[in-house]
């Protein structure tokens, strides 16, 4: 059967899968960052499915979570390893696996039950953003149309960045794709800002438009497009964690300050390990995105 056929399938067995989810302990919760208790960070290690039904059950945090970003395995088919320093030693050891044995219909469903949680969480006037690459954002966008309602739709973010790595056999693949959607329509958003530059980088002296100068020429300040060129965490970077698929903070802070005020709830149910130490919140660094999910309580 065609994967487009099972889709109602994957859809059905995921929702009975979420309106069966049982919250069980944690391996362990740790709060990071608190000057006094209750006022940190917490870090939870075990499965973010059983996390968040314990959030939305015991801590009565349905829509409470302003934000919510994921950093999912990627379907892949690959394993990543971290190396974590024992004094002058590198231990290599592996951070997450990323196949799966039932093939694409499995993850879709890990996905998809994992999402509907999530929607229970999100604040009404919430944004959820899913980070995935080629191998199957297509799909997750009909997932997240069908959890979230295509209307709720707000954006699709393209992250380019430079790294290793070309084909003889295509073009060298260096984007990846961030879905943005909110619970409703009165979601709260605060566009951000960047250069644009004017043909010939000269001045334009248009009436009313501000201009500006740096090294490079003439501009103007613009609402941020869709397509953001940040680099990757380079081998020297002082943010590298020695995590295989670390994101930078820059990436993290945009996505923060976009959609979040100082002491807003926010949460990564897939941790991925970034320092992102911001005035608004606390990205705290983790082993394995698969099974580790990091909830701010408030801003540090």
């Amino acid at each position: 059967m065609s994967l487009i056929r099972e889709f109602t399938k994957i859809v059905g067995e995921s929702q009975r899968q979420y309106k069966n989810v049982i919250g069980k302990p944690l391996i362990l919760t740790e709060e990071v960052g608190a000057e006094a208790p209750g006022s940190g960070n917490l870090l939870c290690h075990g499965d973010n499915k059983a996390f968040m039904k314990t959030l939305l059950d015991e801590r009565q945090m349905a829509g409470k979570i302003q934000m919510i970003y994921i950093d999912p395995p990627f379907f892949s088919k690959s394993n990543y390893d971290a190396v974590v320093k024992a004094g002058d030693t590198n231990i290599k050891h592996l951070a997450y696996g990323d196949k799966w044995e039932k093939g694409l219909s499995e993850y879709l469903k890990m996905l998809a039950v994992r999402l509907y949680l999530m929607k229970d969480l999100l604040a009404d006037d919430g944004l959820i953003w899913l980070h995935l690459d080629w191998h199957v954002v297509h799909y997750a966008k009909v997932i997240m149309d069908e959890v979230f309602g295509e209307k709720n739709f707000v954006n699709e973010i393209i992250w380019t960045y430079k790294s290793g790595g070309t084909s003889k056999k295509h073009f060298a693949r260096k984007h990846d794709t961030i879905l943005v959607y909110a619970k409703s329509g009165k979601y709260r958003f605060y566009p951000l800002q960047e250069k644009s530059y004017n043909r010939q980088f000269k001045p334009y002296r248009f009436k009313g438009v501000k201009e500006y100068k740096d090294e490079a020429g003439w501009y103007t300040m613009v609402n941020m497009k869709d397509v953001w060129n940040i680099d990757m965490v380079g081998r020297t970077s002082a943010e590298r964690t020695g995590y295989a698929t670390q994101k930078p903070e820059q990436l993290l802070s945009r996505i923060i300050e976009s959609c979040t005020r100082e002491g807003d709830i926010c949460a990564d149910f897939f941790v991925a390990a970034v320092r992102c130490r911001r005035q608004r919140v606390t990205w705290t660094e983790s082993l394995s995105p698969a099974t580790w999910a990091v909830w701010p309580l408030k801003a540090p």
